[in-house]
C-alpha cells in the first residue's frame, strides 16, 4: 500500500499576507503547506482523506487520475471546504457518483454547506455523492477495510482511521483509552503537531510525541503543521528515532 500526504498545513495561525516569519519567507519547499489531507492507495482502490479548500490544487499536483472514495474525519471546513472538485471524477466515471463516507455529524454538515448537492433534484452538472455514514464498527471501501477510531479534538468527537498496521490521526487533542487500545500494533502514524505551545483543540510537537510513544508506532510522521513550530530543516534534526516531520508531497510505501 501507499500513502500520499498532500497537505500538511492548518488554518491554524494562517499569517497575514507580507509576513515576514522565517517559515513564510523560506525558500524550502517542505514548508509551504497546503491543508492537511492525505491519498492512501491499495493495488485496485483509492481514496483520500479529507477534500479541504485545496483540495483541487493537492489532486493534481499527486497526479490522482482515479478516485473512488472521499473519506471524511469531521465537518470542519478546512477540511470539507472542496468537496464541490470532486465533479471531475464524476466526469471521468460516465456519471458515477462518489462515495463518501463520514459520521452523521459530518454529513449534516455537508447537507446544510452543499444543499445544491443534495437536492431532490440536483442543478444539472452538481457534484453526485452516494453518502455513506459510518458507525464506529469497520468498514469497506473497495479492497481496504478501515476501522473508525473516535478521537478528542477538544470538545468535538472526530475520527481517525485505521487500516492494518497505518493509522491516519487528525486534529487530535486526545485520544481515548477504547480507542488506544484499538491503535495497538499500528507500526505507520501519521497524527498532528500543531506548534510547540499548548492548544484547546489539538496536540503540541511535544504532546504528540508523547502520544505516539504510547501508541508505540516505528515510523511516525507528524502533520496539521502550523507555521508556528517552526522551519522544517529546524524542527526534523530534534525530533526521537523514527519520528519525522511530514511535507506535502510525502509518499510512505509498505
Amino acid at each position: 500500500m501507499k500513502f500520499t500526504i498532500t497537505g500538511t498545513g492548518t488554518s491554524q495561525g494562517i499569517p497575514v499576507i507580507g509576513c515576514t516569519c522565517e517559515v513564510c519567507q523560506s525558500q524550502d519547499p517542505r514548508d509551504k503547506r497546503l491543508r492537511t489531507s492525505g491519498v492512501l492507495y491499495s493495488e485496485n482502490t483509492t481514496l483520500v482523506f479529507d477534500t479541504g479548500p485545496d483540495f483541487r490544487q493537492q489532486m493534481l499536483t499527486a497526479g490522482v487520475n482515479k478516485l473512488d472514495a472521499v473519506v471524511f474525519t469531521h465537518a470542519h471546513k478546512d477540511h470539507t471546504a472542496g468537496l464541490d472538485d470532486i465533479r471531475p471524477y464524476n466526469f471521468q466515471t460516465g456519471g458515477k457518483s462518489m462515495d463518501v463516507f463520514a459520521d452523521a455529524k459530518t454529513i449534516g454538515q455537508l447537507k446544510l454547506e452543499f444543499a445544491y448537492i443534495f437536492e431532490e433534484k440536483p442543478y444539472p452538472g452538481a457534484p453526485m455523492v452516494d453518502l455513506h455514514e459510518i458507525q464506529d464498527q469497520p468498514f469497506q471501501v473497495g479492497d481496504m477495510v478501515l476501522e473508525p477510531i473516535p478521537v478528542w479534538h477538544g470538545r468535538l468527537l472526530i475520527r481517525g482511521y485505521r487500516i492494518g498496521k497505518f493509522a491516519y490521526l487528525t486534529d487530535v487533542k486526545s485520544i481515548p483509552d477504547a480507542s488506544m487500545l484499538a491503535l495497538a500494533g499500528v507500526e505507520i502514524l501519521v497524527i498532528n503537531a500543531l506548534r510547540h505551545e499548548p492548544h484547546h483543540s489539538h496536540l503540541s510537537l511535544s504532546e504528540a510525541i508523547e502520544v505516539a510513544g504510547e501508541i508505540g508506532a516505528t515510523q511516525v510522521y507528524f502533520t496539521h503543521i502550523s507555521h508556528l513550530l517552526g522551519r522544517h530543516a529546524d524542527i526534523a534534526p530534534t525530533l526521537p528515532p523514527g519520528f519525522q516531520l511530514a511535507y506535502d508531497g510525502l509518499t510512505i510505501v509498505w
